[in-house]
């Protein structure tokens, strides 16, 4: 079918006998991208009709991206010219980083630079629009590629694995290579981690990061580090250093380089300083999480025995997990302790609550059983005082068993005195294999007064282990399935004859793999055995 938009355009010979006519031409010419998504088409149709409307020897057009590979030949007609030929230059108006010109070789008439003025503004709005499409092409792509960072930053709060993962976010994305430097205390620079797109280039990374290590750390480079200004690396790295900032404390330094002779995106350094940002805050939030859990666990450590003393006729494990990925510190507790009278008390206990509040309570009831036993108070005693203590704090209760075991005796047997506030029945694992509870059941402390605590007594034979434990042992879930008492007394049956640290161990473990999931409660196992011969 006939373009009938083509049919009307006047000929070349119209054009150039007719200014009028030439007029028509230059914009009658089809402003469509040609199937390559380039202006190369359209170039020279308008570069054929200019140069036939003006008795043109030649005319080209060149065009810089502004992406390092200088100007590059969009069009011709007639003699090609290049940008050292003799020639009339108009500037094409295109917004910055590109730049373009129409080099043209025509008699110099008002009417030919009429004509090539239009056909520069032609050009140059067509040029514009593909400018935005790629602009907005990088835009979406730089998004997709910054979301990706975050996610895959946000996967880990292990330091070291994060500052490993950083340059190989940015490698080969925004750089062939790429170094990542953490600050010191005294403001100095460490080498933390390095990756290079080709992994045989890994050696020459390792030999360029010392040397650039001084090059951050030189006079006036490191001061505009400081003040949060990008710096452009020596000409033969061809790259620059990012600062890393994250709540107002300078992290380090992201170095980003690539081979010279590659082209470089425009939009790379915006792009290279967000992901600093992104890579900031993560190292950041790393940093803290790895502090927490250093506090914490110093902090829980602190509030179980340093270690489980050695008792002839007794073996003693104990085992603790704690909730989550152990950031927070827990509320369970055990000790063991002995007694003026010669017994050894055991003490397993769980406080309500989590994190520093519920520490600070676990903290206080173990001081508290320690100064009372030391200081020979009778069991029920201690009992009431904890009970009038956390009832008076009125914040936190508690459950609590105590056990007094009897070891004086010369006979092979245990006797055992057991005081259950609150807490669930330990378990009895006889030397056949048979599991039973034992103790009765009293009041929480902290909730009432007065609690209610009878004991109980019983004996423990040769080859016999009472098993103590929280209820984030039983509690523990695998969707809606609990682990439960009944599923600890048979993982228990079949450890008869195993010593005390084995039983415990055993059990934690069962527990821990009865889900996937993290704990969503401490958990405190422990373990007495009678190791009396018979």
């Amino acid at each position: 079918m006939p373009n009938r938009a083509q049919d009307l355009q006047p000929s070349p010979a119209d054009a150039a006998a007719d200014p009028l006519a030439a007029v028509d031409a230059l914009l009658g010419v089809d402003p469509t991208v040609d199937e390559t998504g380039t202006l190369h088409g359209f170039t020279s149709q308008l570069l054929r009709t200019l140069g036939s409307a003006v008795g043109a020897q030649g005319c080209s057009v060149w065009v810089d991206h502004g992406d390092g590979d200088d100007h590059q030949l969009l069009g011709t007609y007639g003699k090609p010219l290049n940008r050292a030929s003799p020639a009339r230059r108009i500037p094409v108006p295109v917004s910055l980083p590109w730049s373009a010109e129409l080099l043209l070789q025509a008699p110099d008439t008002p009417t030919a630079h009429t004509l090539t003025r239009l056909a520069a503004q032609r050009l140059g709005l067509l040029l514009e629009a593909q400018r935005l499409r790629e602009s907005d092409r990088r835009r979406q792509t730089s998004l997709a590629f910054l979301a990706e960072v975050s996610e895959l930053l946000a996967q880990s709060l292990d330091l070291t694995l994060t500052l490993a993962l950083i340059p190989r976010l940015v490698v080969p994305r925004l750089g062939t290579w790429c170094t990542l430097h953490r600050a010191t205390p005294g403001r100095r620079l460490a080498p933390a981690a390095a990756a290079h797109a080709d992994e045989a280039m890994s050696p020459w990374l390792d030999a360029i990061t010392e040397d650039l290590t001084r090059t951050l750390q030189a006079p006036g480079t490191a001061e505009a580090l400081l003040a949060g200004k990008n710096v452009p690396l020596p000409t033969s790295l061809s790259g620059i250093a990012v600062p890393l900032f994250a709540r107002g404390e300078w992290l380090g330094v992201l170095s980003i380089g690539r081979d010279t002779e590659s082209p470089r995106d425009p939009d790379e350094i915006p792009v290279a300083e967000e992901v600093a940002r992104r890579c900031a805050l993560a190292v950041d939030n790393a940093r803290i999480h790895e502090e927490r859990l250093t506090v914490s666990h110093t902090l829980q450590q602190a509030l179980l025995p340093a270690k489980l003393p050695m008792i002839p006729g007794l073996g003693i494990g104990a085992e603790y997990a704690p909730a989550g990925r152990g950031v927070e510190v827990g509320g369970d507790l055990y000790d063991i302790m002995p007694m003026p009278d010669g017994r050894w008390l055991v003490v397993v206990g769980d406080v309500s609550g989590k994190g520093v509040p519920a520490a600070a309570v676990t903290g206080l009831i173990r001081e508290v059983i320690r100064v009372l036993v030391k200081d020979g108070r009778p069991l029920p005693a201690v009992l009431a005082t904890l009970n009038d203590t956390l009832s008076e704090r009125s914040e936190r209760y508690c459950t609590l068993a105590l056990a007094a075991f009897d070891t004086r005796n010369p006979g092979p047997d245990v006797e055992v005195t057991l005081y259950l506030a609150g807490h669930d029945r330990p378990l009895v694992l006889h030397a056949d294999g048979r599991v039973s509870s034992a103790g009765r059941w009293g009041t929480a402390l902290g909730l009432v007064a007065p609690a209610t605590c009878q004991p109980a007594r019983l004996v423990l034979h040769p080859g016999e282990t009472l098993v103590f434990f929280t209820d984030g042992v039983t509690e523990r879930r695998n969707g809606q399935d609990f682990f439960g008492t009944n599923r600890l007394a048979q993982r228990l049956t079949y450890l008869a004859g195993h010593p005390a640290d084995v039983i415990a161990a055993r059990l934690r473990t069962a527990a821990v793999e009865f889900s996937a999931d993290q704990p969503r409660d401490d958990m405190a196992i422990m373990a007495v055995r009678n190791d009396k011969v018979a």
